[in-house]
């Protein structure tokens, strides 16, 4: 009866993992393949964009420009990290995700998430959703609205921010996969494109987006300083708001122990198990006299060894 009652924890735990697991895989599949569909269309535009639309001066840097606007970029790495996670979840389908291939890819899964996805993506939507309410056309002119449908605006502004929440929800990452790594992402990132955007500006005289155009020089400094604050603070806040999901890493570490001790105990059973069958076996013959080894040699416990006698002497 304890052996039932101690199975229900480790079976109920399986069940978890097999439809969070189920749930993932779809999940990622589905985002996956919007996510694709949603560049493909974006390169539709880029190169529909036609020559009596570019006599707009604004069109015209939205067709010229449009690999270096942050938001794409920031679409590339989201498409990046579900194709990867769609594939360690295969490899969990198919148990192979505990292989050197598969532990490569969670690794990279983990710290392309918490070092790229998560600071980028809500950086972009909150800074975008922000300047927009104040006046959309200092990020997304009206004038857009001919060549860039609404729902690709949310699904590039909107949805990547659902994508975090349900991961967030699905994924457990109590802490850093690797800190140092995902820091040094981070800042290469934020380094880079600020050399694009800025070298931008001083080759054309013009600012990729118009809100910095609002802004005196000292003013464009610290709102730059601002811009990496926010993204570094996105990255910081991500452990804590997962650990209120998934629980603190000591209940984890003491549930894998747990588990682990279950599965050494089955272990055990079964060679417990096979060890009497082979013990009892002798050329082939069913060893049944209790005088006879192994049974001589097995000690009675102290609850029956009061009747040990009567078994021993038996005829039966």
């Amino acid at each position: 009866m304890n052996d039932v009652e101690s199975q229900r924890p480790l079976a109920r735990l399986k069940k978890y993992f097999t439809i969070n697991r189920f749930l993932r895989s779809i999940f990622h599949g589905f985002s996956f393949v919007l996510f694709v569909f949603v560049l493909l269309w974006g390169c539709k535009i880029w190169f529909t964009i036609d020559e009596e639309q570019s006599e707009n001066a604004i069109l015209k840097d939205l067709k010229i420009l449009t690999p270096f606007f942050f938001t794409n970029w920031n679409f590339v790495f989201q498409t990046i990290f579900l194709g990867i996670s769609l594939t360690h979840d295969v490899l969990e389908w198919l148990d192979k995700d505990k292989s050197s291939l598969g532990e490569k890819i969670k690794y990279w899964r983990d710290v392309i998430f918490c070092g790229m996805v998560v600071p980028c993506t809500l950086f972009v939507t909150t800074m975008f959703w922000c300047v927009y309410a104040i006046d959309r056309e200092l990020v997304f002119p009206q004038i857009y609205d001919q060549v860039v449908p609404w729902w690709f605006n949310h699904c590039v502004h909107t949805n990547i921010t659902i994508v975090i929440l349900v991961e967030t929800l699905l994924q457990a990452r109590r802490k850093p996969t690797d800190m140092k790594l995902e820091l040094i992402l981070y800042v290469v990132i934020a380094i880079v494109y600020a050399i694009v955007y800025y070298t931008i500006y001083f080759t054309t005289n013009r600012w990729l987006y118009q809100v910095f155009g609002t802004m005196n020089w000292w003013q464009v400094c610290l709102y730059q300083l601002a811009i990496w604050g926010m993204m570094y603070i996105f990255y910081r806040i991500q452990f804590p708001v997962n650990r209120i999901f998934h629980g603190k890493e000591e209940n984890v570490e003491s549930n894998e122990q747990n588990e682990q001790m279950d599965k050494n105990d089955e272990s055990s059973i079964k060679l417990n198990e096979n060890t009497k069958i082979d013990d009892t076996k002798e050329n082939g013959k069913v060893i049944t006299d209790l005088k006879t080894p192994p049974f001589s040699t097995k000690s009675w416990s102290i609850k029956f060894r009061s009747i040990k006698n009567q078994f021993e002497n038996s005829r039966l």
